[in-house]
Protein backbone atom coordinates (compact mmCIF):
# COMPACT_ATOMS: atom_id res chain seq x y z
CA UNK A 1 0.00 0.00 0.00
CA UNK A 2 1.50 3.36 -0.98
CA UNK A 3 1.78 6.38 1.34
CA UNK A 4 -1.22 8.23 -0.06
CA UNK A 5 -3.50 5.21 0.32
CA UNK A 6 -2.31 4.72 3.92
CA UNK A 7 -3.21 8.32 4.78
CA UNK A 8 -6.64 7.96 3.21
CA UNK A 9 -7.30 4.73 5.09
CA UNK A 10 -6.23 6.25 8.41
CA UNK A 11 -8.45 9.26 7.94
CA UNK A 12 -11.43 7.14 6.90
CA UNK A 13 -10.97 4.95 9.96
CA UNK A 14 -10.78 8.09 12.10
CA UNK A 15 -14.16 9.18 10.82
CA UNK A 16 -13.18 11.81 8.24
CA UNK A 17 -14.51 11.59 4.69
CA UNK A 18 -12.53 13.21 1.85
CA UNK A 19 -14.01 14.12 -1.52
CA UNK A 20 -13.27 16.49 -4.41
CA UNK A 21 -14.94 19.91 -4.56
CA UNK A 22 -16.73 19.14 -7.82
CA UNK A 23 -20.20 17.69 -7.46
CA UNK A 24 -21.28 18.17 -3.83
CA UNK A 25 -18.42 20.39 -2.71
CA UNK A 26 -19.81 23.92 -2.99
CA UNK A 27 -22.10 25.01 -0.15
CA UNK A 28 -24.10 28.11 -1.08
CA UNK A 29 -24.41 30.83 1.56
CA UNK A 30 -27.46 32.97 2.03
CA UNK A 31 -26.68 36.51 0.77
CA UNK A 32 -25.37 38.65 3.59
CA UNK A 33 -27.59 41.40 4.92
CA UNK A 34 -24.52 43.31 6.10
CA UNK A 35 -20.87 43.57 5.13
CA UNK A 36 -18.37 41.15 6.53
CA UNK A 37 -14.87 42.22 7.52
CA UNK A 38 -11.64 40.28 6.92
CA UNK A 39 -9.23 40.52 9.83
CA UNK A 40 -5.56 39.64 9.53
CA UNK A 41 -4.67 37.85 12.78
CA UNK A 42 -1.28 39.32 13.58
CA UNK A 43 -1.35 39.81 17.35
CA UNK A 44 -1.62 36.06 18.04
CA UNK A 45 2.00 35.69 16.91
CA UNK A 46 1.27 32.71 14.65
CA UNK A 47 4.48 31.24 13.27
CA UNK A 48 4.69 27.73 11.80
CA UNK A 49 2.04 26.04 13.95
CA UNK A 50 -1.60 26.69 14.84
CA UNK A 51 -3.51 24.76 17.52
CA UNK A 52 -7.28 25.09 17.06
CA UNK A 53 -10.43 24.01 18.86
CA UNK A 54 -13.43 24.02 16.52
CA UNK A 55 -16.54 24.83 18.54
CA UNK A 56 -19.41 24.02 16.22
CA UNK A 57 -19.09 22.37 12.84
CA UNK A 58 -16.36 23.39 10.44
CA UNK A 59 -15.59 22.32 6.90
CA UNK A 60 -11.93 22.26 5.89
CA UNK A 61 -11.07 22.96 2.25
CA UNK A 62 -7.62 22.57 0.75
CA UNK A 63 -7.36 22.35 -3.03
CA UNK A 64 -9.71 19.55 -4.08
CA UNK A 65 -10.00 18.13 -0.58
CA UNK A 66 -12.88 18.67 1.87
CA UNK A 67 -13.14 17.45 5.47
CA UNK A 68 -15.97 18.00 7.94
CA UNK A 69 -15.05 18.05 11.62
CA UNK A 70 -17.12 17.27 14.67
CA UNK A 71 -18.67 19.92 16.95
CA UNK A 72 -15.65 20.15 19.29
CA UNK A 73 -12.72 18.89 17.26
CA UNK A 74 -9.14 19.86 18.04
CA UNK A 75 -6.68 20.04 15.19
CA UNK A 76 -3.15 21.20 14.52
CA UNK A 77 -1.93 22.89 11.36
CA UNK A 78 1.83 22.99 10.84
CA UNK A 79 4.21 24.18 8.13
CA UNK A 80 6.79 21.63 7.02
CA UNK A 81 9.11 22.37 4.10
CA UNK A 82 6.74 24.95 2.65
CA UNK A 83 3.60 22.80 2.91
CA UNK A 84 0.70 23.02 5.40
CA UNK A 85 0.09 19.73 7.21
CA UNK A 86 -2.99 18.70 9.17
CA UNK A 87 -2.35 16.77 12.39
CA UNK A 88 -5.47 15.10 13.71
CA UNK A 89 -5.77 12.06 15.96
CA UNK A 90 -2.13 11.08 15.38
CA UNK A 91 -2.66 11.23 11.61
CA UNK A 92 -0.59 13.69 9.55
CA UNK A 93 -1.71 14.78 6.08
CA UNK A 94 -0.30 17.36 3.62
CA UNK A 95 -2.83 19.97 2.51
CA UNK A 96 -0.83 22.20 0.18
CA UNK A 97 -0.18 25.93 0.32
CA UNK A 98 -3.57 27.17 1.55
CA UNK A 99 -6.39 25.99 3.80
CA UNK A 100 -9.86 27.33 4.64
CA UNK A 101 -12.02 26.48 7.66
CA UNK A 102 -15.68 27.34 6.95
CA UNK A 103 -18.56 27.46 9.45
CA UNK A 104 -21.36 24.95 8.92
CA UNK A 105 -24.83 24.52 10.38
CA UNK A 106 -24.96 22.12 13.32
CA UNK A 107 -26.10 21.79 16.93
CA UNK A 108 -24.14 24.96 17.72
CA UNK A 109 -25.82 27.64 15.62
CA UNK A 110 -22.89 30.08 16.00
CA UNK A 111 -19.66 28.19 15.28
CA UNK A 112 -16.39 29.71 16.43
CA UNK A 113 -12.69 28.94 16.75
CA UNK A 114 -10.33 29.03 19.72
CA UNK A 115 -6.58 29.45 19.23
CA UNK A 116 -4.32 27.43 21.53
CA UNK A 117 -5.13 28.06 25.18
CA UNK A 118 -6.90 31.39 24.62
CA UNK A 119 -10.40 31.70 26.05
CA UNK A 120 -11.70 34.13 23.42
CA UNK A 121 -14.02 32.96 20.66
CA UNK A 122 -13.24 33.83 17.03
CA UNK A 123 -16.60 33.48 15.20
CA UNK A 124 -15.87 33.32 11.52
CA UNK A 125 -14.33 31.57 8.55
CA UNK A 126 -10.55 31.22 8.62
CA UNK A 127 -8.33 31.42 5.51
CA UNK A 128 -4.72 30.33 5.97
CA UNK A 129 -1.79 30.67 3.58
CA UNK A 130 2.00 30.74 3.94
CA UNK A 131 3.95 33.99 3.69
CA UNK A 132 7.66 34.26 4.41
CA UNK A 133 7.63 30.77 5.92
CA UNK A 134 4.92 31.60 8.49
CA UNK A 135 1.16 31.41 8.69
CA UNK A 136 -0.87 34.26 7.22
CA UNK A 137 -4.31 33.83 8.80
CA UNK A 138 -7.37 35.93 7.90
CA UNK A 139 -10.67 35.66 9.78
CA UNK A 140 -13.87 36.65 7.95
CA UNK A 141 -16.81 37.52 10.20
CA UNK A 142 -19.84 39.79 10.39
CA UNK A 143 -19.22 43.45 11.18
CA UNK A 144 -21.34 43.38 14.34
CA UNK A 145 -19.55 40.29 15.72
CA UNK A 146 -16.23 41.93 14.88
CA UNK A 147 -17.19 44.93 17.01
CA UNK A 148 -17.88 42.65 19.99
CA UNK A 149 -14.17 41.79 19.91
CA UNK A 150 -13.02 45.38 19.38
CA UNK A 151 -14.93 47.67 21.76
CA UNK A 152 -13.84 45.95 25.04
CA UNK A 153 -10.18 46.26 24.05
CA UNK A 154 -10.17 49.67 22.42
CA UNK A 155 -11.93 51.00 25.51
CA UNK A 156 -12.85 48.92 28.56
CA UNK A 157 -15.88 47.45 30.27
CA UNK A 158 -15.64 50.03 33.08
CA UNK A 159 -16.04 53.02 30.70
CA UNK A 160 -19.41 54.83 30.75
CA UNK A 161 -22.00 53.36 28.38
CA UNK A 162 -22.27 56.54 26.28
CA UNK A 163 -18.52 56.52 25.67
CA UNK A 164 -18.68 52.84 24.69
CA UNK A 165 -21.46 53.65 22.21
CA UNK A 166 -19.21 56.30 20.66
CA UNK A 167 -16.44 53.70 20.40
CA UNK A 168 -18.77 51.21 18.73
CA UNK A 169 -19.90 53.76 16.11
CA UNK A 170 -16.33 54.91 15.42
CA UNK A 171 -14.99 51.35 15.16
CA UNK A 172 -17.84 50.32 12.83
CA UNK A 173 -17.32 53.38 10.62
CA UNK A 174 -13.56 52.92 10.51
CA UNK A 175 -13.80 49.23 9.60
CA UNK A 176 -16.33 49.90 6.83
CA UNK A 177 -14.04 52.60 5.43
CA UNK A 178 -11.21 50.05 5.26
CA UNK A 179 -13.03 47.36 3.23
CA UNK A 180 -10.75 46.71 0.28
CA UNK A 181 -11.43 43.91 -2.22
CA UNK A 182 -8.00 44.53 -3.79
CA UNK A 183 -6.29 42.96 -0.73
CA UNK A 184 -6.76 39.61 0.97
CA UNK A 185 -7.71 41.34 4.25
CA UNK A 186 -9.34 44.62 5.32
CA UNK A 187 -7.91 45.33 8.78
CA UNK A 188 -5.31 43.88 11.13
CA UNK A 189 -6.12 42.95 14.72
CA UNK A 190 -3.61 45.38 16.30
CA UNK A 191 -3.41 49.13 16.89
CA UNK A 192 -2.26 49.44 13.27
CA UNK A 193 -6.02 49.40 12.67
CA UNK A 194 -8.15 48.36 15.65
CA UNK A 195 -7.41 45.91 18.45
CA UNK A 196 -9.46 42.73 17.98
CA UNK A 197 -9.04 39.94 20.52
CA UNK A 198 -12.03 37.72 19.92
CA UNK A 199 -15.24 37.59 21.96
CA UNK A 200 -15.70 36.76 25.63
CA UNK A 201 -18.81 36.70 27.83
CA UNK A 202 -17.53 39.05 30.54
CA UNK A 203 -18.13 42.39 28.77
CA UNK A 204 -21.94 42.87 28.88
CA UNK A 205 -21.77 46.69 28.83
CA UNK A 206 -19.62 46.67 25.68
CA UNK A 207 -22.04 44.22 24.08
CA UNK A 208 -24.92 46.55 25.00
CA UNK A 209 -23.11 49.48 23.36
CA UNK A 210 -22.70 47.52 20.11
CA UNK A 211 -26.32 46.36 20.11
CA UNK A 212 -27.77 49.82 20.88
CA UNK A 213 -25.82 51.42 18.02
CA UNK A 214 -26.53 48.63 15.55
CA UNK A 215 -25.61 49.81 12.05
CA UNK A 216 -24.89 53.45 12.96
CA UNK A 217 -22.00 55.10 11.09
CA UNK A 218 -20.49 58.59 10.80
CA UNK A 219 -20.73 60.52 7.54
CA UNK A 220 -20.11 64.09 6.39
CA UNK A 221 -23.65 64.07 5.07
CA UNK A 222 -22.69 62.49 1.75
CA UNK A 223 -19.94 59.95 2.30
CA UNK A 224 -18.57 57.69 4.99
CA UNK A 225 -15.59 59.23 6.79
CA UNK A 226 -12.59 57.30 8.17
CA UNK A 227 -13.58 57.71 11.82
CA UNK A 228 -10.08 57.87 13.29
CA UNK A 229 -9.61 57.91 17.03
CA UNK A 230 -6.74 57.60 19.48
CA UNK A 231 -6.17 56.92 23.15
CA UNK A 232 -5.40 60.52 24.12
CA UNK A 233 -4.83 63.68 22.10
CA UNK A 234 -2.79 65.57 24.71
CA UNK A 235 -5.34 68.38 24.94
CA UNK A 236 -5.72 69.22 21.24
CA UNK A 237 -7.24 67.32 18.33
CA UNK A 238 -5.32 66.83 15.09
CA UNK A 239 -6.37 66.63 11.44
CA UNK A 240 -5.65 63.70 9.08
CA UNK A 241 -3.59 65.82 6.66
CA UNK A 242 -1.03 66.43 9.41
CA UNK A 243 -0.94 62.86 10.66
CA UNK A 244 -0.67 61.20 7.24
CA UNK A 245 0.92 62.93 4.26
CA UNK A 246 -1.34 63.15 1.21
CA UNK A 247 -4.53 62.30 3.11
CA UNK A 248 -7.84 63.50 1.66
CA UNK A 249 -9.52 66.42 3.39
CA UNK A 250 -12.69 65.74 5.39
CA UNK A 251 -14.75 68.57 6.85
CA UNK A 252 -15.53 66.56 10.00
CA UNK A 253 -12.01 66.95 11.41
CA UNK A 254 -10.52 70.08 12.98
CA UNK A 255 -7.68 71.27 15.21
CA UNK A 256 -9.32 72.31 18.46
CA UNK A 257 -8.46 72.32 22.15
CA UNK A 258 -9.84 69.38 24.13
CA UNK A 259 -10.22 70.25 27.83
CA UNK A 260 -11.87 66.89 28.55
CA UNK A 261 -8.77 64.94 27.56
CA UNK A 262 -6.63 67.33 29.62
CA UNK A 263 -8.84 66.96 32.70
CA UNK A 264 -8.99 63.16 32.66
CA UNK A 265 -6.39 61.89 35.16
CA UNK A 266 -6.20 58.64 33.19
CA UNK A 267 -4.89 60.37 30.06
CA UNK A 268 -1.37 59.09 29.55
CA UNK A 269 1.29 61.73 30.16
CA UNK A 270 5.02 61.79 30.87
CA UNK A 271 6.56 64.28 33.30
CA UNK A 272 10.17 65.35 33.71
CA UNK A 273 11.28 67.77 36.42
CA UNK A 274 14.50 69.65 35.71
CA UNK A 275 15.77 71.32 38.87
CA UNK A 276 17.23 74.76 38.37
CA UNK A 277 20.45 73.71 40.10
CA UNK A 278 21.06 71.16 37.32
CA UNK A 279 21.01 68.17 39.66
CA UNK A 280 18.18 66.18 38.04
CA UNK A 281 19.02 66.18 34.34
CA UNK A 282 18.58 62.70 32.78
CA UNK A 283 21.85 61.19 31.65
CA UNK A 284 20.96 61.08 27.97
CA UNK A 285 19.81 64.70 27.83
CA UNK A 286 22.89 65.79 29.79
CA UNK A 287 24.98 64.18 27.05
CA UNK A 288 23.09 66.18 24.41
CA UNK A 289 23.73 69.40 26.34
CA UNK A 290 27.42 68.57 26.71
CA UNK A 291 27.76 67.83 22.99
CA UNK A 292 26.21 71.17 22.00
CA UNK A 293 27.94 73.31 24.62
CA UNK A 294 31.35 71.89 23.72
CA UNK A 295 30.74 72.94 20.10
CA UNK A 296 30.74 76.60 21.22
CA UNK A 297 34.02 78.47 20.45
CA UNK A 298 34.33 79.59 24.06
CA UNK A 299 34.71 75.97 25.15
CA UNK A 300 38.01 75.51 23.32
CA UNK A 301 40.53 74.02 25.70
CA UNK A 302 37.94 72.27 27.90
CA UNK A 303 37.92 68.49 28.14
CA UNK A 304 35.20 66.61 26.27
CA UNK A 305 35.19 63.78 28.83
CA UNK A 306 31.82 63.00 30.38
CA UNK A 307 33.15 63.49 33.90
CA UNK A 308 34.74 66.86 33.05
CA UNK A 309 31.47 68.64 32.31
CA UNK A 310 28.80 69.87 34.70
CA UNK A 311 25.60 71.89 34.49
CA UNK A 312 25.52 74.29 37.45
CA UNK A 313 22.16 75.84 36.69
CA UNK A 314 19.22 76.05 34.27
CA UNK A 315 18.07 79.63 33.78
CA UNK A 316 15.24 79.22 31.27
CA UNK A 317 13.41 76.70 29.11
CA UNK A 318 11.16 77.69 26.22
CA UNK A 319 9.42 75.59 23.57
CA UNK A 320 9.32 77.13 20.08
CA UNK A 321 8.50 76.56 16.41
CA UNK A 322 5.07 74.90 16.15
CA UNK A 323 5.19 72.02 13.67
CA UNK A 324 2.19 73.16 11.63
CA UNK A 325 1.84 76.79 12.64
CA UNK A 326 -0.95 78.21 14.79
CA UNK A 327 -3.16 76.94 16.33
CA UNK A 328 -1.09 73.72 16.54
CA UNK A 329 0.64 73.28 19.90
CA UNK A 330 3.06 70.60 18.70
CA UNK A 331 6.41 72.35 19.22
CA UNK A 332 9.58 71.22 17.50
CA UNK A 333 12.40 72.99 19.37
CA UNK A 334 13.46 73.52 22.96
CA UNK A 335 15.42 76.69 23.79
CA UNK A 336 17.36 76.19 27.01
CA UNK A 337 19.83 78.47 28.83
CA UNK A 338 22.36 76.74 31.09
CA UNK A 339 25.32 77.72 33.25
CA UNK A 340 28.11 75.19 32.96
CA UNK A 341 31.53 74.43 34.35
CA UNK A 342 34.25 72.15 33.11
CA UNK A 343 37.84 71.07 33.47
CA UNK A 344 40.48 72.52 31.18
CA UNK A 345 43.23 70.47 29.64
CA UNK A 346 46.51 71.48 31.29
CA UNK A 347 48.84 69.05 29.60
CA UNK A 348 48.37 66.56 26.78
CA UNK A 349 50.21 63.23 27.21
CA UNK A 350 53.04 62.37 24.86
CA UNK A 351 51.57 59.51 22.86
CA UNK A 352 54.65 59.13 20.63
CA UNK A 353 56.70 56.15 21.74
CA UNK A 354 60.02 54.90 20.42
CA UNK A 355 62.08 52.11 22.01
CA UNK A 356 65.33 53.03 23.70
CA UNK A 357 68.52 51.72 22.04
CA UNK A 358 68.61 47.96 22.59
CA UNK A 359 64.99 47.90 23.89
CA UNK A 360 62.44 45.63 22.21
CA UNK A 361 58.69 45.23 22.58
CA UNK A 362 55.58 47.24 21.85
CA UNK A 363 54.20 50.52 23.11
CA UNK A 364 52.59 50.53 26.56
CA UNK A 365 48.93 49.46 26.50
CA UNK A 366 47.82 52.33 28.75
CA UNK A 367 48.46 55.86 27.55
CA UNK A 368 49.42 58.48 30.14
CA UNK A 369 46.45 60.34 31.63
CA UNK A 370 45.49 63.82 30.46
CA UNK A 371 46.20 66.38 33.16
CA UNK A 372 43.12 68.46 33.87
CA UNK A 373 42.38 71.49 35.98
CA UNK A 374 39.82 71.59 38.74
CA UNK A 375 36.25 72.48 37.71
CA UNK A 376 35.93 76.11 36.69
CA UNK A 377 33.12 78.25 35.34
CA UNK A 378 32.77 77.88 31.59
CA UNK A 379 30.01 80.46 31.04
CA UNK A 380 26.32 80.62 30.22
CA UNK A 381 24.97 79.29 26.93
CA UNK A 382 21.60 79.39 25.19
CA UNK A 383 21.01 76.33 23.05
CA UNK A 384 18.21 75.66 20.57
CA UNK A 385 17.80 71.88 20.30
CA UNK A 386 15.44 69.65 18.27
CA UNK A 387 12.63 68.74 20.63
CA UNK A 388 10.91 66.06 18.53
CA UNK A 389 11.87 63.37 18.62
CA UNK A 390 15.48 63.52 19.93
CA UNK A 391 15.27 65.67 23.05
CA UNK A 392 11.83 64.27 23.94
CA UNK A 393 13.22 60.73 23.87
CA UNK A 394 16.29 61.65 25.94
CA UNK A 395 14.07 63.40 28.49
CA UNK A 396 11.88 60.29 28.75
CA UNK A 397 8.89 62.17 27.31
CA UNK A 398 8.25 60.11 24.17
CA UNK A 399 4.87 58.40 24.53
CA UNK A 400 4.07 56.53 21.32
CA UNK A 401 7.24 57.12 19.33
CA UNK A 402 5.46 59.14 16.64
CA UNK A 403 7.15 62.44 17.51
CA UNK A 404 3.88 64.40 17.71
CA UNK A 405 3.60 64.84 21.47
CA UNK A 406 2.22 68.09 22.87
CA UNK A 407 4.73 69.25 25.50
CA UNK A 408 4.28 72.08 27.98
CA UNK A 409 6.70 73.75 30.40
CA UNK A 410 5.88 75.36 33.73
CA UNK A 411 8.26 77.04 36.14
CA UNK A 412 8.37 77.48 39.90
CA UNK A 413 11.06 78.71 42.29
CA UNK A 414 13.17 75.57 42.12
CA UNK A 415 12.44 73.72 38.88
CA UNK A 416 11.02 73.54 35.37
CA UNK A 417 8.35 70.88 34.91
CA UNK A 418 7.87 69.46 31.43
CA UNK A 419 4.74 67.42 30.68
CA UNK A 420 4.07 65.58 27.41
CA UNK A 421 0.72 64.25 26.26
CA UNK A 422 -0.89 62.61 23.20
CA UNK A 423 -0.88 58.84 22.98
CA UNK A 424 -1.47 58.14 19.31
CA UNK A 425 -2.07 60.36 16.30
CA UNK A 426 -4.63 62.61 18.02
CA UNK A 427 -7.06 62.65 15.08
CA UNK A 428 -10.79 62.44 15.79
CA UNK A 429 -12.19 61.04 19.03
CA UNK A 430 -10.00 60.88 22.13
CA UNK A 431 -10.95 57.77 24.09
CA UNK A 432 -9.92 59.40 27.37
CA UNK A 433 -11.73 62.58 26.41
CA UNK A 434 -14.91 60.65 25.58
CA UNK A 435 -14.63 58.76 28.87
CA UNK A 436 -14.45 62.06 30.79
CA UNK A 437 -17.23 63.75 28.80
CA UNK A 438 -19.62 60.86 29.50
CA UNK A 439 -18.56 60.09 33.08
CA UNK A 440 -17.82 63.55 34.49
CA UNK A 441 -20.16 65.77 32.47
CA UNK A 442 -22.92 63.35 31.47
CA UNK A 443 -22.57 63.98 27.74
CA UNK A 444 -24.52 61.74 25.39
CA UNK A 445 -23.11 59.67 22.57
CA UNK A 446 -24.31 62.21 19.98
CA UNK A 447 -22.83 65.17 21.91
CA UNK A 448 -19.44 63.45 22.13
CA UNK A 449 -19.47 62.67 18.42
CA UNK A 450 -20.42 66.26 17.58
CA UNK A 451 -17.44 67.53 19.59
CA UNK A 452 -14.86 65.28 17.94
CA UNK A 453 -16.34 65.18 14.42
CA UNK A 454 -17.85 68.66 13.93
CA UNK A 455 -20.58 68.70 11.30
CA UNK A 456 -20.92 64.91 11.25
CA UNK A 457 -24.19 63.21 10.27
CA UNK A 458 -25.15 59.81 11.70
CA UNK A 459 -26.60 57.33 9.21
CA UNK A 460 -27.53 53.68 9.38
CA UNK A 461 -26.69 50.85 7.04
CA UNK A 462 -28.52 47.52 6.88
CA UNK A 463 -26.95 45.32 9.54
CA UNK A 464 -27.24 41.65 10.35
CA UNK A 465 -25.34 38.38 10.33
CA UNK A 466 -25.09 35.98 7.42
CA UNK A 467 -26.77 32.62 7.82
CA UNK A 468 -24.42 29.70 8.38
CA UNK A 469 -24.64 27.20 5.49
CA UNK A 470 -25.60 23.55 5.79
CA UNK A 471 -22.71 21.08 5.34
CA UNK A 472 -22.70 18.69 2.35
CA UNK A 473 -24.96 15.72 3.29
CA UNK A 474 -22.40 13.00 2.60
CA UNK A 475 -19.71 14.67 4.72
CA UNK A 476 -22.17 15.43 7.51
CA UNK A 477 -22.62 11.70 8.13
CA UNK A 478 -19.02 11.15 9.24
CA UNK A 479 -17.63 13.87 11.55
CA UNK A 480 -14.02 13.49 12.64
CA UNK A 481 -12.40 13.16 16.08
CA UNK A 482 -10.17 15.54 17.98
CA UNK A 483 -6.41 16.00 18.16
CA UNK A 484 -4.41 17.04 21.21
CA UNK A 485 -3.21 20.69 21.36
CA UNK A 486 0.26 21.69 22.48
CA UNK A 487 1.34 24.46 24.84
CA UNK A 488 2.44 27.94 23.78
CA UNK A 489 5.93 28.51 22.30
CA UNK A 490 8.92 27.66 24.48
CA UNK A 491 10.48 30.59 26.35
CA UNK A 492 14.06 31.56 25.53
CA UNK A 493 16.78 30.41 27.97
CA UNK A 494 18.73 32.89 30.09
CA UNK A 495 22.10 31.82 31.49
CA UNK A 496 23.08 33.69 34.67
CA UNK A 497 26.07 31.86 36.13
CA UNK A 498 27.66 35.12 37.28
CA UNK A 499 25.52 38.24 37.27
CA UNK A 500 27.44 41.26 35.97
CA UNK A 501 27.69 44.09 38.48
CA UNK A 502 24.51 46.16 38.58
CA UNK A 503 22.46 43.63 36.61
CA UNK A 504 19.41 41.69 37.81
CA UNK A 505 16.90 39.06 36.68
CA UNK A 506 13.42 40.10 35.61
CA UNK A 507 10.29 38.35 34.38
CA UNK A 508 7.81 39.69 31.84
CA UNK A 509 4.57 39.93 33.82
CA UNK A 510 2.68 43.11 32.95
CA UNK A 511 0.86 41.68 29.91
CA UNK A 512 -2.16 39.47 29.21
CA UNK A 513 -1.71 35.70 28.89
CA UNK A 514 -2.34 35.78 25.14
CA UNK A 515 -0.33 38.93 24.49
CA UNK A 516 3.37 39.73 23.96
CA UNK A 517 5.90 42.42 24.88
CA UNK A 518 7.94 44.09 22.14
CA UNK A 519 11.73 43.84 22.40
CA UNK A 520 13.02 46.90 20.53
CA UNK A 521 16.32 47.86 18.92
CA UNK A 522 16.54 51.20 20.76
CA UNK A 523 14.96 52.49 23.99
CA UNK A 524 11.99 54.14 22.30
CA UNK A 525 8.45 53.15 21.20
CA UNK A 526 9.61 54.08 17.70
CA UNK A 527 12.42 51.50 17.68
CA UNK A 528 12.14 48.51 15.36
CA UNK A 529 10.74 45.32 16.94
CA UNK A 530 13.43 42.64 17.23
CA UNK A 531 11.10 39.96 18.62
CA UNK A 532 8.03 39.57 20.82
CA UNK A 533 8.43 38.26 24.37
CA UNK A 534 5.83 36.02 25.99
CA UNK A 535 4.52 36.30 29.53
CA UNK A 536 6.88 34.81 32.17
CA UNK A 537 9.90 35.18 29.86
CA UNK A 538 12.97 35.73 32.04
CA UNK A 539 15.43 38.46 31.10
CA UNK A 540 18.84 39.56 32.26
CA UNK A 541 18.57 43.30 32.86
CA UNK A 542 22.03 44.63 32.02
CA UNK A 543 21.19 48.13 33.20
CA UNK A 544 18.34 50.56 33.54
CA UNK A 545 19.05 52.56 30.42
CA UNK A 546 19.89 56.22 30.25
CA UNK A 547 16.36 56.78 28.92
CA UNK A 548 13.84 56.86 31.81
CA UNK A 549 11.38 53.95 31.75
CA UNK A 550 13.53 51.63 29.62
CA UNK A 551 15.88 48.76 30.39
CA UNK A 552 18.66 47.13 28.38
CA UNK A 553 18.02 43.36 28.50
CA UNK A 554 19.14 40.11 26.95
CA UNK A 555 18.43 36.40 26.76
CA UNK A 556 20.84 33.75 25.49
CA UNK A 557 19.41 34.37 22.01
CA UNK A 558 18.88 38.12 21.64
CA UNK A 559 19.51 41.55 23.17
CA UNK A 560 17.48 44.77 23.09
CA UNK A 561 15.32 47.17 25.08
CA UNK A 562 11.97 46.86 26.87
CA UNK A 563 9.82 49.16 28.98
CA UNK A 564 10.51 48.59 32.68
CA UNK A 565 6.81 48.91 33.59
CA UNK A 566 6.26 45.38 32.21
CA UNK A 567 9.05 43.77 34.27
CA UNK A 568 9.10 42.26 37.75
CA UNK A 569 12.30 41.55 39.64
CA UNK A 570 13.01 37.85 40.25
CA UNK A 571 14.82 36.92 43.44
CA UNK A 572 17.30 34.12 42.71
Amino acid sequence: MNAIKRVLCCLLCAGLLLMPLCGSGESSRTPDTAPEVRVLLRRLGLTDRIDLTLTGRYLLRAGETEMLFSESARIILQIREGTIYLICNEVTMPLGKSVSLLRQRGANSSPFLRFGSTAAAYPGDLSITIKDGQFHAVLTLSMENYLLGVVPYEMSEYFPLEALKVQAICARTYALSRLNPQRDYDVVDTTDDQVFRGITEDTPKCTQAVRETDGLVITDGKRLIPAYYSASNGGQTEIPEHAWSGHDHYSCFAIKDDPYDMENPESLTRTTVLKKDGSSIPKGFLGLLRENVLAEPEMAGFSADEGAFRVDGIESIELTDPLYGAPSRVMTKVKITVRVSGRKILEEPDLHWEPEPGETGTAPEEAPEVKLSDFMSAGTYTLELPLLPKAAILLGMSISGTGNEIITVTEDETAFTMVSGRYGHGVGMSQRGAQWMAGKYGKTCEEILDFYYPGMVLKQYSSGIAEVPTPPPLLAQTPGPAATPTPRPTLMPVTVDDLPEGSWIASVEGIEDDSTLNLRSIPSPGGSILTRLYKHQRLLVLEDDEIPGWAHVRTDAIEGYVMTSFLERVEE
